[in-house]
């Protein structure tokens, strides 16, 4: 690294190695509708497991209540994400929002909190992924209960194997598989909706088929809070879609375009949630909807019976394989970013001759392996406890993770209007400030039903222990390593710097800051 140093809020920056950025560049890609089945891609398998465990908590009137809080709270955090990504068009995401408003450490801890999330989301969707396939390859092998087709372990490895491929391919390549798939996907929740309504065996009774509890209703058969702990569970319908800035420098146009498909991509949303929750639970009963492992599967053999079904599920696990994708994306380019900067190790931002963060793709593979790897040794050591809440376990780990990043990414918005009241906004969110305390409120109650819900505990442990030991390591080492990228340059030029798509990076950029905060570049 170079001798220019500069030290702001207690960390310091060094100028960039020549080549630096040359060896951790992306390419532009994407039009708006490469980033709308990003989206959909991303989020496609919250409409075919996990979605369901909130139904369990609070029957499927509170978990309906939930739905509708959840919806109200996602188009307030996309208008406010969308006005923030229009001025901010680099990989950062929700730690480059953050650090704008809030400074290194606010900036670093929500993009640990979003690392926290992706990563979780994507060993969430690797084991509801093998417990599909695992499911549909025993009854076509004829494979008695109990057993498997494959060990769990290998389904994991196998499926993180095939999906760092798939994106280590680069980038023109990650979107049009992720329109392809997202375009299938709605297909395939198509075709479930239209058996649903023409099998006969959907039915308004199955809805409310949870007993409920004494002085209770069969609305709300276990009462009022239980809403609370619901919400996790709705918020998976759409867990993902906030991901879209973090394609900030592969999209051609990410002012304009990453805006309106984070908005398409929510009504998209918003249409098949509303159907996949009233649908599946009339065809399979609320009963055993909140307890399944594959709802959607779950619904299918209701229809058709076993064999059918799994035929019909190998076209329906393409929906979770797209997750696999979308997400896998995501948590790239948000360690990518975070170690471009410095924040993690900067080998982790290299990109190589596809231009895509590989060793980013491998390290948070590793690490989702590993979280699922003890969640099965949990699952040995305890079939009855562990076992039957191991995927959801790893799920709000991955959920509050999200409610983290999202009320930091709104507490940002609010600080950034009246901060950097000059700096561009080519997108305006029609809520404004409203809207970001609207989501930061709701958001607030999907965090104190967290800490409410004992079931929730491990999740909390888990992110507690990842936190304390990386700001410990920032604090130790990170902190006096970092990098002025796009990111870090916006923050400290109030908004004058950091725009990819005008400017190079480092060079006469870095020696205007440098400059102007008394530091000699030459």
């Amino acid at each position: 690294m170079a001798k220019d140093t500069l030290r702001v809020s207690g960390v310091k920056y060094t100028t960039a190695e020549k080549g630096y950025f040359e060896k951790r560049g992306l390419k532009r890609t994407a039009g708006i509708w490469g980033l709308w089945g990003l989206g959909i891609a991303a989020v496609i398998s919250g409409d075919f497991s996990g979605w369901n465990f909130g139904i369990d908590f609070a029957g499927f009137g509170g978990m309906t209540i939930a739905f509708v809080l959840v919806v109200i709270m996602y188009y307030a955090l996309l208008y406010s994400i969308g006005e923030m990504a229009s001025a901010m068009p680099h990989t950062g995401g929700a730690y480059s929002f953050a650090r704008a408003a809030m400074g290194p450490w606010g900036g670093f801890i929500t993009g640990v909190a979003e690392t926290i999330e992706y990563v979780a989301t994507t060993a969430v969707i690797v084991f509801f992924s093998a417990s599909y396939a695992d499911h549909i390859f025993m009854t076509l092998l004829n494979i008695p209960e109990g057993g498997h087709a494959l060990p769990m372990w290998l389904w994991y490895v196998i499926l993180y194997l095939v999906f760092i491929a798939i994106n280590a391919a680069g980038a023109a390549v990650s979107f049009r598989f992720a329109i392809v798939v997202a375009f299938i996907s709605i297909a395939i929740l198509v075709v479930f909706f239209v058996m649903s309504l023409s099998s006969g065996q959907f039915s308004l009774d199955k809805l409310w088929d949870i007993p409920a509890d004494t002085g209770q209703t069969t609305f709300l058969p276990h009462g009022i809070t239980p809403i609370l702990f619901a919400l996790p569970f709705a918020m998976w319908f759409f867990l993902g879609i906030e991901e879209l800035p973090l394609a900030a420098e592969e999209s051609r146009n990410p002012s304009r375009d990453i805006p309106r498909a984070g908005l398409i991509g929510m009504l998209t949303l918003v249409i098949a949630g509303v159907l996949v929750l009233f649908l599946n639970t009339g065809v399979v009963g609320a009963a055993t909807t909140g307890t399944s492992g594959e709802p959607l599967l779950d619904g299918f053999r209701v229809m058709v019976g076993d064999t059918a079904a799994a035929v019909l599920s190998l076209a329906a696990l393409i929906g979770l394989l797209a997750s696999l994708q979308g997400i896998m994306f995501a948590y790239g380019r948000n360690m990518y970013s975070l170690s471009r900067a410095g924040y993690y190790p900067k080998f982790f931002s290299l990109t190589g001759r596809t231009k895509t963060p590989w060793v980013a793709l491998i390290v948070g593979a590793v690490l989702g392996l590993i979280a699922l790897l003890v969640v099965d040794y949990l699952v040995s050591l305890d079939p009855e406890g562990a076992g039957a809440t191991g995927g959801a376990i790893v799920l709000n780990i991955a959920v509050w993770g999200g409610v983290i990043s999202y009320l930091m990414q709104m507490v940002a918005f609010i600080i950034l209007r009246r901060r950097f009241k000059n700096a561009p906004r080519p997108y305006k969110s029609p809520w404004g400030i409203a809207g970001a305390v609207i989501a930061a409120v709701i958001s607030a109650l999907i965090f104190l039903g967290f800490l409410l819900n004992p079931t929730f505990t491990p999740a909390i442990i888990a992110i507690a222990v990842v936190y304390v030991v990386l700001l410990v390591s920032f604090a130790i080492w990170g902190r006096n390593r970092l990098v002025l990228s796009p990111e870090e340059e916006y923050a400290l030029s109030g908004g004058e710097h950091g725009n990819t798509q005008k400017e190079s990076l480092g060079g006469t950029v870095e020696a205007d800051i440098l400059a102007r905060d008394g530091v000699d570049p030459a």
